[in-house]
């Protein structure tokens, strides 16, 4: 008896195999076997709020209150410290920067921003827009500054997604591409060796008036349910070589055997949620010339006609 009792305070007394691994992506959890990629993440990311997911662009429904964006802060010029935190590059971004308008219920402080990428150029980004994903995905992450409204509210949190594809070189993007090769293991940071402001990172803020909005979680444990999702239209450019470098000097491991890449969290329902867009994204006129036009056309002939 005294055996038995033993044996069940040793087995009681060790973590649970759960308890000893860590979260990862699959890419990971593929090569590892004490590591719990998507499909084993717990908690809050089994609930049904969840992110990312595919927008259907022609199913979001037009929301006039969602006007354009006031960025206070993002014009200033800063030699950012940078981290490997294990999985993905982060970027600190201190108390300096705030959001305000773009339909939000309150303003929110820029606290840090970080990417998601992958070495084939569309698979990397989190979300999608009508089954087509990018290169890579940057996610802007502010909290909203009056803490007591932030408490068990589901948009204490808004994250600014912006989507990435290949094109020309992006010199606003160099100096962190730059600093990649010294923050090559997890927990390994630097700053930056030149100044570069948050709009340096962006396209013209003028097309930041289009863009995608809903309610979801964070995409990372413990996915929790409290984030105002903002997706822009416009894609930020860099060159395939800037791309491909995440995936070439970042390491998720200290022994660098494998190489961070395909830091995706893999798409989740969207159920009954409802997605909005600003307006009618990055189109001129909505619909055909020809429709437009039809119901002036009498009129027109009429005056000819006279």
């Amino acid at each position: 008896m005294r055996l038995l009792l033993a044996l069940l305070a040793l087995a009681a007394s060790r973590p649970s195999v759960r308890a000893e691994s860590h979260w990862c992506y699959e890419t990971q959890a593929k090569a590892s076997n004490n590591c719990l990629g998507p499909d084993q993440w717990g908690g809050n990311c089994e609930k049904d709020r969840q992110s990312p997911i595919n927008i259907v662009t022609s199913k979001a429904q037009v929301n006039t209150n969602l006007g354009p964006f006031s960025f206070s802060g993002y014009d200033k010029k800063q030699k950012w410290t940078v981290q490997n935190n294990g999985h993905s590059v982060m970027v600190l971004l201190g108390n300096e920067s705030a959001i305000a308008g773009g339909g939000l219920s309150s303003r929110y402080r820029a606290k840090q921003l970080h990417l998601h990428w992958s070495k084939v150029l569309d698979a990397g980004s989190e979300h999608s827009l009508d089954g087509d994903r990018f290169a890579m995905e940057m996610h802007i992450v502010h909290e909203r500054e009056n803490k007591k409204e932030a408490q068990n509210s589901e948009d204490e949190i808004a994250v600014l997604a912006f989507l990435v594809e290949a094109g020309s070189k992006n010199d606003g993007f160099q100096p962190l591409v730059e600093v990649l090769s010294s923050i090559s293991r997890p927990m390994m940071s630097t700053t930056m060796k030149d100044s570069i402001s948050l709009l340096d990172l962006l396209p013209e803020e003028e097309k930041l008036r289009h863009y995608f909005r809903y309610l979801g979680s964070l995409t990372t444990p413990g996915c929790e349910e409290k984030v105002v999702w903002t997706v822009f239209v416009e894609p930020i450019h860099l060159h395939k070589d800037q791309i491909l470098e995440f995936s070439e000097k970042l390491y998720y491991d200290n022994e660098q055997k494998q190489k961070m890449t395909d830091n995706v969290r893999p798409l989740q329902r969207r159920g009954q949620r409802r997605v909005f867009r600003s307006q009618a994204p990055g189109r001129l006129l909505p619909l055909p010339l020809p429709t437009l036009l039809a119901p002036t056309l009498p009129y027109l002939l009429a005056g000819f006609l006279r």
